[in-house]
């Protein structure tokens, strides 16, 4: 009794519920007509002609965009110049692929003159200049006082020096008379 009163309801032009609106239903013998790819696909695939400079030049509509796009973006256009920024890094990705990296050679250079370490003693001040013959093609250096005596006070619960030690020492610095020896040590 319900469904005869939905169906009083109904409004003209509206069929019965499992009713087709077609009487003669779809025709067996034809089928829907198949599809060969979006809206899209098919203009994508088109030829276009361009005229530049005069000339006609044949492009297809995928270039012509490209073109556009990238004319747009040289305009100023925010949207346009994103896209190109994505062409640049896909073209990027895709050279990166095709061509292995290039192994990077890195030169060493190494100077092996003892005098460099002799230059930055005499720059900080930690010792100068002397030479035992005066055509001697290598200067000798002996330290600071100052710095030997450093030296010697960072020496904290080391084992006594021996005397050889002592007259390297010596030998070694201006002025040694002036040093102040560790406790336990023997001049």
């Amino acid at each position: 009794m319900a469904e005869r009163s939905k169906d009083l309801q109904r409004k003209p032009g509206q069929f019965l519920k499992g009713q087709s609106g077609n009487p003669k239903g779809r025709s067996r013998g034809k089928a829907a007509p198949e599809r060969k790819g979006s809206a899209f696909d098919v203009v994508v695939d088109r030829t276009l002609t361009v005229m530049k400079r005069g000339v006609a030049h044949h492009v297809t509509a995928e270039e012509g965009l490209q073109h556009k796009t990238y004319q747009q973006a040289v305009a100023g256009e925010r949207a346009a110049q994103r896209e190109v920024l994505r062409w640049i890094v896909k073209y990027e990705e895709a050279k990166a692929k095709r061509t292995p990296p290039k192994p990077r050679n890195i030169e060493q250079k190494m100077e092996r003159d003892p005098d460099n370490a002799n230059e930055a003693l005499v720059l900080l001040g930690l010792a100068r200049r002397y030479s035992l013959e005066p055509d001697h093609p290598y200067t000798r250096l002996k330290l600071e006082a100052w710095a030997t005596q450093a030296a010697l006070k960072r020496r904290r619960g080391g084992a006594t020096l021996s005397k050889g030690e002592i007259e390297e020492i010596k030998r070694s610095t201006w002025d040694p008379e002036t040093l102040v020896w560790p406790r336990g040590t023997e001049t």
